[in-house]
């Protein structure tokens, strides 16, 4: 299969976690990837564009650039999270806006950038939420914030795109090891994330639309627990 009838996946964040091993999946499964990282790896496979997700110019250039070298788009994956966790007495205003650009604007100007390719080939944008968006924690206020802001997002999107031809996906994880070392059995495994978004991408069938999913950890820690770890016990 030449590449340019190979299908082709844009993400955000797949320097590491739960976004290189989805890059890593779907070129496994024979997708051509291109990425937008802040912090680039330098890897060839993954088709780097350096982009700071806080600024809506970076994303509108990173994605024409990405779609002047490829006659396709089949799939856009939002992934890349800034992940604030202070309390609400603490939080700064520099880092509440930075976490609203990032985890919430920035699906807006990168779904605007990608919206006419993704009509022209009938493709699917899938974001990346969080049971942060509906269960809350001690310290999670910005993070559960944004989450939430952008389940009614992707809903609205569905409303309105899917007569165009794109399909639009939520989904909703609870606790992933995403950190380097992390290996607590009450967390899945970034692998299992990934196989798990890559199935709704490339394997189910394309007159089925999956609006929002959520997936959790299989096990339980034991409670009681407070903070981000109540995500565990979801």
């Amino acid at each position: 299969m030449g590449s340019t009838d190979r299908p082709v996946a844009l993400l955000t964040g797949t320097n590491r976690g739960t976004g290189r091993s989805l890059a890593r999946e779907l070129h496994e499964r024979g997708y051509r990837l291109f990425s937008l990282n802040r912090t680039p790896t330098g890897e060839d496979w993954l088709h780097e564009q350096r982009c700071d997700l806080a600024d809506p110019e970076q994303i509108r250039d990173c994605v024409a650039r990405v779609l002047a070298a490829t006659d396709r788009l089949d799939v856009c994956v939002s992934n890349a999270v800034d992940r604030l966790l202070e309390p609400i007495a603490d939080i700064h205003q520099v880092d509440w806006d930075r976490s609203l650009a990032v985890n919430l604007s920035a699906n807006l100007h990168l779904t605007q950038a990608v919206l006419p390719a993704l009509r022209s080939g009938n493709g699917l944008i899938v974001f990346m939420g969080s049971h942060a968006g509906t269960r809350y924690f001690e310290g999670g206020a910005t993070y559960s914030a944004t989450k939430a802001a952008l389940a009614a997002f992707v809903e609205t999107l569905l409303l309105e795109e899917r007569n165009n031809g794109v399909r639009a996906c939520l989904i909703s994880p609870g606790a992933i090891a995403n950190l380097e070392g992390d290996t607590d059995p009450h967390k899945m495994t970034t692998q299992a994330v990934a196989k798990g978004i890559a199935s709704i991408i490339d394997d189910f069938p394309k007159d089925l639309l999956v609006g929002e999913i959520e997936i959790r950890p299989a096990s339980l820690p034991k409670p009681p627990v407070t903070g981000i770890d109540r995500l565990l016990h979801v």
